[in-house]
C-alpha cells in the first residue's frame, strides 16, 4: 500500500476531481459519495440554519462543462465514452461527463480490499450503473441497494417516489470487506414462529440436523427500510437540503470497513460521512466545493460526544502532491521530450504539423493547478504557438481559440 500523503480528519474545499488527482494510490478503504442527482434544481440552505451559505447547482447544460472532460474520457476509457454518447439529452450528457471524470479517479485511490458506494436516485441511476460498470467492471458489481423511506406528497398521475438507489462496487472481485453483523435486522415474526419447533436440513431423504436462526438477526438484504429521512423539524437537521441520516452512513461504514480504516467522501456536504466515520473509530477525509463542509464537521463533532478538537481537523484548499509515483525526470527534460517525440511521431498534439524537436515544447495535458502531475501520461508536445495560446487551460480552449482565428 502507498503511504498517505494527506492526514486523516482533513476536509478540502475545492473540486474533488483536482484534489483526487493529487492523492496517492491505494490509500482509501471505503468511498461513499452522495453527489448531485441531476434533479434539475438548485439548492441553498436557509438563512439562519447551521448550513446557511451552503449551496449547489443541480441543473446542467453542455456550456457548463469543460468539453475537455469528454476528450479525457475518450482517451482513458473508450467503453465509458460510448455510455456518454448514449445520453440523448444535452443536460444528461453534461451531468454524466461531470460524474464520469470524477469517478474515473476513484478506483486508483481504493486499496485492493476497498469498495465504493454511489448514492443516487432513479433519475440517473440507470446511466450511472453503466458508467460504474465501465469503470469498475461488471464483475465487481455487488449490490443495487434500495433505500426505501416514507414521505409526504404524492403525484396525481404516478406512483409516489419513495426510494433512493445506492450502487455498491468492489475494487477487486471477492476481495472487499463485508461484515453483515452490524446491520442485521430482527427476523419476521412468522419466521421466528416457524423455527420455534424442529426444522431439519433434509436433502435427498437425509436429515443433516436442525436448522436455527442466527441470534444476531437475519442476513441483510438489498432493501433498507428501517432508516427514515431526517424530519424537517428534527434537531439533527442542519438546513442542508440533501442531508442524509447518520444511521444510513453508519450502516454502510459499519458493514464495509473495519476500525482504523480510511473512509473518503468526495462530496461531503454537511459532513455526515465524516462524523459517522469519526464516531465509529475510522479515519476519514472529505472534499466539498463549499467551505461550509469544514465548518460543519467541526461544529457537529464538538456538539457530540467526540473528543476531537477543532485543532485536530485540517482544512485545506490546496491540491496534495503525490509521493507514490517514484522519481520522475524533470517534466521538460531531454529524456521526456525524446520519449514524447517518438510517441507523437514529431507532430504537434494539436495542429498536427510536423516539427523538428527544437520547435516542440512539453505541455501538461491537465495543468498542475488542476491536479495534473509530471507523469509521462499527462504530458504532450505542442508547437510553440499552440503552447502559448493554450497556457494552463484545457485543450478545448486551444481548439476554440484557433478555430476563431481561421
Amino acid at each position: 500500500m502507498s503511504e498517505l500523503n494527506f492526514a486523516s480528519r482533513t476536509v478540502w474545499t475545492g473540486d474533488c476531481m483536482e484534489v483526487m488527482r493529487g492523492m496517492n494510490s491505494n490509500t482509501v478503504d471505503l468511498i461513499y459519495l452522495d453527489p448531485p442527482f441531476n434533479s434539475k434544481q438548485d439548492y441553498a440552505a436557509p438563512i439562519g440554519s447551521q448550513a446557511a451559505g451552503a449551496a449547489f447547482k443541480d441543473t446542467w447544460t453542455l456550456s457548463d462543462i469543460d468539453v475537455e472532460w469528454i476528450d479525457l474520457i475518450e482517451r482513458r476509457n473508450p467503453a465509458l465514452h460510448r455510455v456518454l454518447l448514449a445520453a440523448t439529452v444535452d443536460s444528461d450528457k453534461s451531468y454524466l461527463a461531470y460524474m464520469a471524470t470524477r469517478l474515473l479517479e476513484m478506483p486508483r485511490l481504493l486499496k485492493p480490499t476497498g469498495s465504493i458506494y454511489l448514492h443516487c436516485d432513479p433519475t440517473m441511476s440507470h446511466y450511472l450503473k453503466l458508467i460504474m460498470d465501465a469503470i469498475f467492471g461488471r464483475r465487481n458489481f455487488l449490490n443495487e441497494v434500495i433505500w426505501y423511506y416514507r414521505g409526504a406528497g404524492v403525484p396525481k398521475m404516478a406512483r409516489a417516489r419513495r426510494h433512493d438507489v445506492i450502487l455498491w462496487y468492489a475494487k477487486q472481485d471477492g476481495d472487499h470487506r463485508f461484515n453483515p453483523d452490524p446491520i442485521r435486522q430482527p427476523y419476521a415474526d412468522a419466521t421466528v414462529k416457524r423455527f420455534s419447533h424442529y426444522i431439519g436440513n433434509v436433502r435427498g431423504d437425509v436429515d443433516f440436523g436442525p436448522q436455527s436462526l442466527n441470534p444476531s438477526g437475519k442476513h441483510p438484504d438489498d432493501v433498507i427500510t428501517h432508516i427514515q429521512p431526517i424530519a424537517p423539524s428534527a434537531k439533527a437537521r442542519l438546513g442542508y437540503p440533501t442531508q442524509k441520516p447518520i444511521e444510513l452512513l453508519q450502516d454502510i461504514i459499519g458493514s464495509s470497513s473495519n476500525p482504523g480504516d480510511m473512509v473518503f467522501d468526495p462530496f461531503c456536504g454537511c459532513a455526515t460521512t465524516c462524523v459517522a466515520a469519526e464516531n465509529m473509530g475510522r479515519q476519514w477525509v472529505g472534499i466539498d466545493l463549499s467551505p461550509k463542509a469544514g465548518e460543519l464537521v467541526m461544529q457537529r463533532l464538538a456538539a457530540g460526544k467526540s473528543a476531537v478538537r477543532r485543532d485536530d481537523i485540517t482544512l485545506r484548499s490546496d491540491i496534495p502532491e503525490r509521493s507514490d509515483l517514484g522519481p520522475l525526470p524533470r517534466y521538460n527534460s531531454p529524456q521526456i521530450k525524446e520519449q514524447l517525440y517518438g510517441q507523437q511521431g514529431g507532430f504537434c498534439a494539436h495542429c498536427q504539423e510536423h516539427f523538428q524537436p527544437r520547435h516542440l515544447e512539453v505541455d501538461h495535458i491537465i495543468a498542475r493547478a488542476r491536479g495534473g502531475t509530471d507523469h509521462l501520461s499527462n504530458l504532450q508536445l505542442l508547437c510553440g504557438n499552440c503552447n502559448r495560446v493554450k497556457g494552463d487551460r484545457g485543450m478545448e480552449y486551444l481548439r476554440a481559440k484557433l478555430q476563431l482565428a481561421r
